[in-house]
């Protein structure tokens, strides 16, 4: 009972001892008040008057700069740091030094309006907050704000001094601009308080700035006062809107700018950052806001040109500020406290008031139990994958489409277009561009004479313009007057898609949009940004944002068209799909592991899912001379994936228009077979392999001499109507020699017995079929019916028609055949036999357009909204028939292994399908995991007798790795 009294007379004490103090100082709890109240009373006056200064610290500056904040905290108490720019580990470091350096735990603030990028390297960007003003779905931001808390806490930061609710209602603001949400108070106002949420909800401290409003100043802050000339009612209407909702919610703090507004400071040039009216009058009385109040920097000229420093430290401390700032003197400014207490200019109370709000605001982000950072995977923990995944779905959110010509936007009908892209601007473009090509064929055209240019456009169908800035919040953005004049030239000539990769403010230079078709507005000139709009272009995915500011009278504010989506492939992130990149990241291990072994000199590996490119990387180098890189953008030979990407999607469409069916014999096919033991054979058992067919045939070694080179008989060095076919640089083979590889498949011994044995003339049986009956080449078919309608710009035959040796990687070092480095040529001796175009060899493309095939089956034949073949048919093929007697093949498609080693990791599904390749390479596609992985390699190279890639298992193990990374 003692205990009980005793506990009831504390509290009885505290509750009357909070009705007579400061409103501001009532505490959540008792432990917080003693806290606070034990720390306040070890303090001397000086060392109060230090915990109001916030001086900017850096951690990319000397031994010098370091020393002189140890002094500050040593000898001045000071209360807290502000950084700018360095890296984080550097960051984190120095926090922990000057943090044991204090006698009170030290607040540790950053400007990171867009993440802790704006000030720091190695750390995660976040669009502005004008990409953002654009994005309609608040629960996408204060995602945004909790991964920033999130990061800001792991770094030891208790403040971001973000959001800026400045309403941008001045296209020319020079130093707010893309730092605003926009110039609709709502909008502002929605967006600031869904970061806000986020950013406190992981325990740091928001502040909303820059109080009164700086969205209408026409100069900078840090070089002059801005004058804005509002009244005291325009600033209650609009400016305060955000201020008065965020502060219902809870906002921490708030930055009071250096501003010159005459209807709320009447004092001629007196900034609003040291007026009593502004900042105690209007924020803490009128507003009644009770958090913390921070001036903006002191150092900047808006208030340095106006006091000394320390008089502009005590002017805003008069004013009602309880932080100072970047102090630029404590010093000096400590003297002019203790001589303005002195002369009675502020009393206990008034220190009282602003200490003891500081330190209830350190206990509440936990200072009364401060821990040094943790520096172990500090760079790790920043640079998240999760952080990556919400920034697609950010700028996914954010592009913008202002303008649009219905039924021709977004890109759709590609086998109709002819496509030309030009660029403005003077950054880069190159995700942007090669987003573009991995849509269609792209061809980049030459500005630098407009008269030459329009005429290099004159058999293009559309042109694609991409205006290009660099990604700077404060760099000007607007469009040269020759640029206006490139883009006026061809708009006046050509269907336009005008893509801006800069802030919106930009369009204001155009003055007539009237002959401009589409218009695109990324807002920001960033990989993911570039990647978004070309995807936005040709539907793979729908533009969802509206823009947030006005230009002139081409759009207002919250304008945004709508676009449809086509179900073609994007990109995204492995987590928007559920799969766990870090586990994905062991590919990179079992890739390094192929090339240090010299299995394979180089390599591209894919992974898509649920319609997304979730992994795509290079590897390596096109030779053991390593003097090129893979890159994404080249093009292996792919070997017999070339059966299920050109030859069978053909066949299938002939299957599905009722041409051809399983049970059609090869006799009925092809007039050559049918006095031949062949005649029997079905489609079904030449499909799958169950027809007894040879495995193949040396073709070429009937064709070389005594000596084992090319015989003069069948070859040629140079090219002439009678030795057309080109099987290497300088080797041309005799036209008519395609009739003697039919003729002597068709004379080929069967084997004793119908059983699965894979074989090659099934598709040289089946390219013969399709040309004979469509009276077209193979790769004029597949091209003409599969590639360029679905934009498929790097798949084709004989490649060097069409592209340089250098994005071709080589296949082998020939010392039996060609006697050359094959590079360009298909690898295949049989295929390089028939002119480069095999039905079972020939082809070549990047993993990309390998990935869009079999999208197209695993959409069972729909692609882009366009149906090539039915469900039915690509069941029918996907089918294993003779599952039941061991063969695991389905109609053109290889499948799993029924048991032990085959051509997958054994963990793929019984409905998946796919092929290999004898270059390296492996296509597959999972229906049930709607999964497809694609590996391109030339392990060939230089001799490929020796296949180490397949001994070593490096194809399967990293399927596996794709398989395990699958979280839902």
């Amino acid at each position: 009972m003692r205990y009980l009294s005793l506990l009831f007379l504390f509290f009885a004490q505290f509750v009357w001892s909070q009705a007579d103090v400061d409103p501001i100082l009532k505490y959540d709890d008792v432990r917080e008040k003693v806290w606070v109240d034990s720390i306040y009373n070890q303090l001397t006056f000086e060392e109060k008057v230090g915990q109001l200064f916030m001086v900017a610290a850096y951690s990319n500056k000397d031994a010098e700069h370091v020393k002189s904040i140890d002094k500050l905290i040593e000898e001045y108490k000071i209360g807290g740091l502000i950084f700018f720019q360095g890296g984080p580990v550097r960051q984190a470091k120095l926090t922990n030094r000057y943090q044991s350096k204090s006698k009170v735990p030290l607040f540790v603030g950053i400007d990171g309006e867009w993440g802790l990028s704006m000030r720091l390297d190695s750390t995660y960007r976040y669009p502005w907050n004008m990409t953002l003003g654009a994005v309609q779905d608040m629960k996408l931001i204060e995602k945004m704000g909790k991964q920033m808390g999130k990061q800001a806490k792991r770094l030891g930061l208790h403040f971001n001094f973000a959001p800026v609710l400045d309403i941008n209602t001045n296209p020319l603001n020079p130093i707010i601009g893309n730092r605003s949400f926009g110039e609709d108070k709502n909008n502002v106002t929605e967006r600031a308080l869904a970061l806000m949420k986020g950013i406190q909800s992981e325990g740091v401290l928001a502040t909303g700035k820059h109080f009164p409003g700086h969205g209408d100043t026409s100069t900078d802050s840090h070089h002059t006062l801005p004058f804005v000339n509002f009244s005291k009612e325009r600033f209650e209407e609009v400016e305060f809107h955000p201020y008065k909702k965020l502060f219902r919610e809870g906002l921490a703090s708030v930055m009071v700018a250096h501003l010159n507004v005459p209807s709320l400071e009447p004092r001629d040039g007196f900034p609003t950052s040291i007026s009593y009216n502004v900042v105690t009058n209007i924020l803490k009385k009128e507003l009644n806001f009770k958090g913390l109040i921070f001036t903006d920097a002191l150092n900047m000229k808006g208030a340095s040109n106006f006091k000394q420093p320390g008089d502009i430290d005590l002017e805003a401390f008069l004013a009602g500020n309880d932080i100072l700032l970047f102090a630029e003197n404590v010093p000096v400014a400590l003297e002019k406290f203790c001589q303005a207490y002195n002369d009675s200019l502020f009393d206990d109370a008034r220190l009282e008031h602003s200490v003891k709000k500081i330190l209830k605001y350190k206990y509440k982000v936990g200072l009364n139990k401060y821990k040094p950072i943790d520096l172990k995977n500090l760079y790790e923990d920043l640079n998240a994958s999760e952080y990556e995944d919400l920034n697609y779905q950010l700028y996914e959110n954010a592009v913008t489409v202002l303008k649009k010509e219905e039924h021709n936007f977004p890109i759709t009908n590609l086998a109709e277009e002819n496509i030309a892209y030009v660029k403005l601007g003077d950054d880069s473009n190159d995700t942007f561009l090669n987003g573009l090509k991995t849509y269609s064929r792209i061809d980049e055209i030459e500005t630098d004479s407009i008269p030459l240019m329009l005429e290099n456009l004159e058999k293009y169908s559309k042109v694609i313009v991409g205006f290009h800035k660099a990604d700077g919040a404060w760099k000007k953005h607007d469009f040269k007057a020759n640029e206006l004049a490139i883009l006026d030239s061809i708009a006046k000539r050509k269907n336009v898609t005008l893509a801006v990769f800069a802030k919106p403010y930009t369009l204001l230079s155009v003055k007539d949009f009237s002959k401009i078709t589409n218009v695109v507005l990324a807002y920001q000139n960033n990989a993911i940004a570039q990647t978004v709009a070309a995807e936005v272009i040709f539907g793979a995915i729908g533009a969802k944002g509206k823009i947030p500011v006005s230009i002139n009278n081409f759009v207002k504010v919250d304008d945004g068209l709508k676009t449809s989506k086509t179900n073609i492939l994007s990109y995204s992130t492995p987590k928007s799909v559920g799969m766990d990149p870090s586990v994905l990241s062991k590919i990179d291990v079992l890739a390094k592991k192929a090339i240090d072994g010299n299995m394979t000199p180089g390599m591209q590996i894919l992974v898509a899912r649920k319609g997304k490119i979730v992994y795509q990387k290079a590897f390596g180098y096109h030779d053991y001379r390593k003097d090129t890189k893979v890159s994404n953008s080249d093009v292996y030979d792919l070997a017999s994936l070339t059966k299920i990407l050109s030859t069978l999607p053909n066949v299938m469409q002939l299957y599905d228009k009722g041409k051809i069916k399983f049970d059609t014999k090869l006799g009925q096919m092809l007039p050559l077979f049918q006095n031949t033991d062949k005649k029997d054979i079905t489609l079904k058992e030449m499909l799958t392999h169950q027809a007894g067919l040879q495995a193949w045939i040396p073709f070429y070694q009937a064709t070389l001499d005594s000596t084992n080179h090319p015989s003069k008989k069948y070859y040629r060095k140079t090219y002439s109507p009678e030795f057309s076919l080109q099987v290497s640089e300088n080797l041309f083979l005799r036209k008519d020699y395609q009739d003697t590889i039919m003729k002597r498949i068709a004379d080929s011994k069967l084997l004793p017995k119908k059983q699965y044995k894979y074989s090659d003339f099934t598709f040289i049986i089946l390219k013969e079929y399709l040309e004979k009956t469509q009276h077209r080449s193979l790769d004029f078919l597949s091209y003409h019916n599969f590639y360029k309608p679905m934009g498929m710009n790097y798949m084709m035959y004989n490649p060097l028609h069409r592209m340089d040796m250098s994005v071709i990687p080589p296949t082998e070092k020939d010392k039996y055949f060609r006697y050359t480095t094959v590079q360009g040529y298909v690898h295949d001796m049989g295929a390089a036999m028939q002119d480069g175009v095999g039905g079972h060899a020939g082809l070549f493309a990047n993993a990309v357009d390998v990935a869009k095939m079999m999208q197209l089956f695993l959409q069972k034949g729909n692609y882009g909204g366009h149906q090539y073949f039915s469900e039915k048919t690509f069941d029918a093929f996907n089918d294993c028939a003779y599952c039941n007697v061991g063969n695991r093949r389905g109609m053109g498609f290889d499948k799993p292994q029924l048991q032990g080693e085959g051509p997958t990791c054994g963990c793929a599904s019984m409905t998946s399908f796919g092929h290999t390749g004898f270059t390296g390479t492996i296509a597959w596609a999972d229906p049930e995991k709607d999964l497809i992985y694609v590996f391109l390699s030339n392990r060939t190279f230089p001799d490929s007798a020796d296949n180490k890639l397949s001994k070593n298992n490096i194809r399967e193990d990293i399927q596996k790795v794709i398989y395990e990374a699958l979280t839902d």
